[in-house]
């Protein structure tokens, strides 16, 4: 392995593990970002704060080269209850950071002290430390507040903790990388009523249960087969009282998609199978679509730049450019539809992690923590050489 020489990995580790314990969910990360901010301070970096709300933004720059990047990590957690029982545990009972922007953080601010110590780079280091990353609309909050035209940058680059990897491994693949995302809701509405008499009343339960069935049918009838979707319910809201027949139930689900042109078809589909379930039992349907995030779509010049800065680092037989691409989403993708750049993988390793992002038993690994600092100060470093 070729990493630039880092001695205080342990001070980032504790880092780490004092965020892991005190999780902020999207757009109340006070104390994470006043964490980021004192230590961009002690390390001689510009210190931008309430970007984006919660959002820090450090400005190191080193020569006289007008060249300028962006590297990008995410802040927030997730609204889940921990089932860990390590020391370093969530101290509050229904939030976690169980996706690893904990790791993240660190990893970024030990790049970015790597950085201002050294300066052996030419041009302007971006260090983008970003809030609500998990659906909330962090990256285009962000974006709103002038973030490519307050901190110009030529291009933005993203890492994220990959469980499915083995550990330290790098993962750079060129096109869609992981899905766009919308949400939807479907409401039937019909005639409630008592249960021993359902035939006085429109039963919106047995209507939207099969609703429910045939949307499973969208991606598998509606679509080309060779089209990547996936449509998931994952919410069924109805009723209250043992004897009561509602009048009203709602469904809730996600779309992910890889090409924008299928949402389309599938909200189409969505739409018909809605209103034709609706009519056959004789309800009402209201369907309504929300647009979250656009795919992840890495350009081809890119990715080889990051896949050769990780091969400098980790070696070519831990780095690989042909990982399937992930049905989850990632609002990188708003930076990346801005300016060009690459959004990688960083093996989390499923045998030391223990389990998959989201779980409340995630914790990130701190063993990759060398890799992913040595990934961002050589990316800087290679994007900015000294001419």
């Amino acid at each position: 392995m070729n990493f630039p020489e880092i001695s205080y990995i342990d001070e980032f580790i504790a880092l780490r593990r004092d965020i892991h314990a005190h999780p902020e969910p999207a757009f109340q990360e006070t104390r994470t970002a006043d964490i980021v901010a004192r230590e961009l301070e002690r390390f001689g970096i510009a210190v931008h704060r309430g970007v984006g709300k919660t959002g820090v933004v450090g400005v190191l720059k080193s020569g006289s080269g007008a060249r300028s990047i962006g590297l990008r990590a995410d802040m927030d957690a997730l609204p889940l209850a921990e089932q860990n029982d390590f020391a370093h545990r969530s101290v509050y009972p229904d939030l976690m950071h169980a996706c690893g922007h904990d790791g993240h953080i660190a990893m970024l601010l030990g790049a970015a002290r790597y950085l201002a110590g050294h300066r052996d780079f030419d041009g302007t280091v971006v260090f983008i430390f970003q809030p609500a990353e998990e659906g909330e609309g962090g990256a285009l909050e962000m974006i709103r507040d002038g973030l490519f035209q307050r901190f110009p940058m030529d291009s933005v680059y993203g890492l994220h903790n990959w469980p499915e990897l083995a550990a330290g491994e790098i993962a750079a693949i060129a096109g869609p990388v992981m899905a766009g995302v919308n949400r939807f809701e479907i409401t039937l509405r019909g005639r409630g009523g008592h249960a021993a008499m359902p035939h006085l009343a429109n039963d919106v339960i047995v209507a939207a249960s099969q609703l429910a069935i045939s949307l499973q049918t969208v991606t598998s009838r509606s679509l080309h087969p060779a089209e990547a979707a996936v449509v998931s319910i994952t919410c069924f809201n109805a009723g209250s009282a043992w004897n009561v027949l509602p009048e009203e139930v709602t469904l809730r689900g996600t779309i992910r998609i890889f090409n924008p042109e299928v949402r389309k078809e599938i909200e189409a589909a969505i739409t018909r199978l809605s209103n034709g379930s609706a009519a056959a039992y004789g309800v009402n349907a209201e369907v309504k679509f929300m647009y979250v995030d656009p795919p992840t779509v890495n350009p081809a010049d890119e990715v080889k730049r990051c896949f050769d800065v990780a091969c400098d680092i980790i070696g070519k037989d831990k780095v690989t450019r042909g990982a399937r691409p992930s049905m989850a989403s990632e609002d990188f993708s708003c930076l990346l539809a801005e300016r060009p750049g690459c959004y990688v993988w960083l093996g989390n390793g499923a045998e030391t992690a223990g389990c998959a992002l989201h779980s409340p038993r995630y914790d990130f690994n701190d063993e990759i923590l060398p890799v992913g600092i040595a990934y961002w100060v050589r990316l800087a470093q290679t994007l900015l050489e000294k001419r």
